[in-house]
């Protein structure tokens, strides 16, 4: 087997180091004039893949076999909290996903729906919630 898959493997999780520490996952610290500190938090998902292939049936005139080969990464920094840090208390403010099925997206309308429903009944009843 050629010895360039490694490399290209090892190149590529080098570069995914390089761009996710810490700090993609726990952000910098924000202090806000009134003495507010907020400490954003995040979610990191990574994909990687590398295939590769030596063509053993066709050597070069140096004796090489010739290879043939890719690797490919994807990350994703989702938005998970922030943390605000006021007075020496820690507070979690979480960040609203979106709803990605219709049955999560119904499941957050009825709050709404039901605060409109009441509003109705009460201004047909005259406040009386009956």
């Amino acid at each position: 087997m050629s010895q360039k898959l490694p490399g290209m493997l090892e190149g590529t999780i080098q570069k995914i180091k390089e761009m996710i520490d810490v700090n993609t996952v726990v952000g910098e610290p924000i202090t806000t004039p009134d003495g507010v500190t907020i400490i954003p938090v995040s979610k990191v998902s990574v994909g990687f893949g590398g295939a590769g292939s030596d063509f053993t049936k066709g050597k070069t005139a140096q004796g090489d076999n010739p290879f043939g080969g890719g690797v490919g990464a994807g990350v994703k920094v989702t938005p998970v909290c922030f943390l605000i840090v006021k007075d020496g208390n820690v507070r979690m403010l979480p960040v609203a996903q979106a709803a990605n099925t219709t049955a999560d997206r119904l499941v957050e309308m009825i709050p709404d729906t039901l605060d409109k429903i009441t509003s109705f009944i009460d201004s047909k009843t005259g406040g009386k919630g009956e």
